[in-house]
């Protein structure tokens, strides 16, 4: 039996870009911290019609199917047995921990009250019959198992001797011995609150469009939520191969794209068949803002199906561009639901400030700084097999 050998790709941290990325998020510091101090209204054009902005929308609905790559390599490596793919996992794992913790920061920062985040976890607050609570408390259990499934990458990195000392190579064993629970509970979580994710929306009634508005939002969100996870994989990988010449993933990569183009065709099926049978495939065709939105989601949900299911998936070239482009189609998707076509009525309007995108863009830029620490410094991409 072969084990995946993880090593740390090495190299100097603090580069031109890292320093770049670094002013970014200075410059998101410093609205964030002016949203604490003057309140919401001193940097987001939030308001009663739109509650939802920006920061929850980009960097939680879209930035958490970002961060599906460790439930979707999980679900297709643990769950489905295809240990073919076991060195893309620890990767897409790393993706996971930043999108779905800095998604986190990005709703503490909408709530402001951070503190009482917590109050979740308090059984005299909760209202069970709120879908909102769910996805909280789901959220907030899966950050905490990605950080558990994680852990054993900071553990390999010490020296037995500090893990003697400290009691730490116990813990080591005891995660390599129950991790199977760790991502049992880790695939089921995600399949909970990406689906309610899309029960939120069906709260909305009448002012979700009809084209959006359906019964099966809830399991379109997860389809389209593990397609963007085996998107958003091949996407990292081919960006740190062509940036650091690490070993290419392009045979596995042929292989996931049949996998990431059935969910595809299973969405887009879905989503006509259901048109059809509500009778509102003439909306689609109307010609209309909405009408024009849903032509360019099927676009570019189905383009990525014709390049993944032909021969260009064996090139690295056809790889990246499927992967974006079913990176832009599952945002446009919850872009859409949530935000562009959304009708609250009572003449509510919003469109985001600059220190809003300047916040969500300093989110951004933080995520993929420590994903270069990460990487660079912890045993994440693979080095090689060895016999366990």
């Amino acid at each position: 039996m072969n084990a995946i050998i993880h090593r740390p790709l090495g190299g100097k941290v603090v580069t031109k870009p890292f320093l770049i990325l670094g002013l970014f998020v200075l410059i998101a510091a410093y609205f964030i911290l002016r949203r604490f101090l003057f309140g919401m209204g001193d940097v987001s054009n939030m308001n009663n019609g739109f509650p939802i902005g920006t920061w929850v929308v980009l960097d939680v609905v879209i930035g958490t199917a970002f961060g599906c790559g460790g439930f979707a390599m999980a679900l297709l490596i643990y769950i489905f047995n295809r240990n073919v793919y076991h060195p893309l996992m620890r990767p897409a794992l790393l993706g996971g921990v930043f999108g779905y913790t800095l998604g986190g920061l990005a709703v503490m920062i909408d709530l402001g009250r951070y503190w009482q985040a917590f109050n979740l976890l308090l059984p005299w607050y909760a209202q069970p019959n709120s879908v909102i609570l769910e996805v909280g408390l789901c959220v907030m259990a899966y950050i905490t198992v990605l950080w558990l499934e994680f852990w054993p990458a900071f553990l390999e990195r010490m020296s037995p001797r500090f893990k003697q000392r400290f009691g730490l190579d116990q813990l080591q064993a005891f995660l390599k011995r129950y991790m199977y629970v760790l991502v049992a509970v880790g695939v089921l979580l995600p399949t909970m609150h990406q689906s309610s994710l899309g029960t939120v929306l069906l709260i909305l009634g009448h002012k979700l469009p009809p084209l959006w508005n359906t019964p099966w939002l809830p399991l379109l969100f997860l389809s389209s939520a593990l397609a963007m996870g085996y998107g958003v994989v091949m996407l990292e990988a081919t960006l740190v191969n062509r940036a650091f010449n690490t070993p290419s993933e392009t045979v596995l990569f042929a292989r996931l794209s049949r996998v990431a183009a059935g969910l595809l065709v299973g969405f887009s099926a879905l989503r006509w068949a259901d048109l059809i049978y509500r009778g509102q495939l003439g909306a689609v065709f109307a010609g209309d803002f909405n009408g024009n939105l849903f032509l360019i989601e099927t676009v570019l949900f189905l383009a990525p199906v014709f390049i993944l299911l032909s021969w260009r998936r064996t090139r690295q070239r056809w790889q990246f561009i499927g992967a974006v482009s079913v990176l832009a189609a599952g945002s446009l998707y919850r872009l859409d639901a949530y935000l562009l076509v959304l009708q609250p009525g009572n003449g509510w309007t919003y469109f985001p400030s600059g220190p809003e995108l300047m916040i969500t863009v300093g989110v951004v830029c933080l995520e993929i700084m420590l994903y270069l620490l990460f990487i660079k410094t912890l045993p994440v991409l693979p080095g090689g097999t060895a016999k366990a």
